[in-house]
């Protein structure tokens, strides 16, 4: 059994972790609340600009913009992989970059090219350490994303699907499900799907355009998939700080249990060494007599 001064220190030592793993719980916590706000304030500007670019999809049949057409051969695609900065959020990295490999893998048995696009440090030092084609990278979003800041790595990968270089271009993040629950997601984002471009009464709608209807349309679907993009990254937000602050809750939680076992043990010591004195002090007592 280890001595009564060891156990101390492994008491002690335990605890201060404990005191960390509470404040970092707390901190997640209210980061949490603030990223899910900004998600919930996100989905109106997605739902709205979702609309605007069905109804233009739909009102010009003249011109079909490329992010429209699906191609018939899919040569090479591309991967828009959104993860945390920093780790400690349980296996919200794990589950994602699982996926995201799992249909990397996929499209390397069928003799597809695949170039990524990683939005986050852990995805990105994966991609770098798997060997991937790297189109572009970001890390060090912060806690409070801006779109602005990811515009020039996403249009790296948009350009090079409108150049044909890619022919679909994907996206895997984390879905918010509850604080409890997130989802991985592989999802397609080019060309854009009918059911994301679905909007009631869409045939009927018509505009003027100015300057022009490819003008306009250009500039609205790429406006559209940049909001997608950011929408993911909100979501993966949220579902990161939920994860981690559940990771540090029951890290907490481990270390008040480790704390009574080594308490418990730590009484055992002293009663033994406390036995102890008093059997020898009773013996040589005997000894005298």
């Amino acid at each position: 059994m280890a001595g009564s001064k060891e156990i101390r220190t492994k008491i002690k030592s335990v605890e201060n972790t404990r005191k960390i793993t509470r404040a970092m719980e707390m901190v997640a916590a209210a980061k949490m609340r603030k990223s899910q706000q900004r998600m919930r304030a996100a989905r109106p500007y997605a739902e709205k600009i979702r609309q605007v670019a069905a109804h233009l999809s739909h009102a010009n049949s003249e011109y079909s913009h490329p992010y429209l057409v699906k191609r018939d051969a899919v040569k090479n695609v591309g991967i828009i992989l959104i993860t945390s900065d920093k780790g400690l959020c349980g296996g919200l990295n794990t589950n994602v970059l699982r996926m995201a490999l799992a249909q990397m893998k996929q499209f390397e048995a069928k003799g597809t090219g695949i170039r990524v696009t990683p939005i986050g440090n852990k995805g990105f030092s994966f991609m770098s350490r798997i060997g991937a084609k790297i189109e572009s990278h970001l890390i060090g979003l912060g806690d409070t994303p801006r779109i602005e800041s990811m515009i020039g790595t996403v249009k790296v990968m948009l350009d090079a699907y409108v150049a044909g270089e890619v022919d679909a271009v994907y996206i895997s993040y984390n879905h918010f499900v509850n604080t409890m629950k997130q989802e991985p997601v592989f999802e397609q984002l080019l060309p854009l799907s009918g059911e994301n471009l679905n909007a009631e009464g869409s045939g009927s709608w018509d505009y003027i355009y100015e300057p022009d209807a490819q003008a306009v349309i250009d500039e609205m679907l790429l406006r559209y998939v940049e909001s997608l993009v950011y929408t993911a990254v909100s979501e993966n937000q949220a579902a990161e700080q939920s994860a981690r602050m559940v990771a540090m809750k029951a890290a907490s939680d481990n270390a008040k249990a480790v704390i009574g076992e080594l308490k418990l043990v730590y009484n055992k010591a002293r009663q033994a060494a406390i036995t102890k004195e008093i059997s020898e002090i009773v013996g040589g007592a005997a000894a005298v007599s």
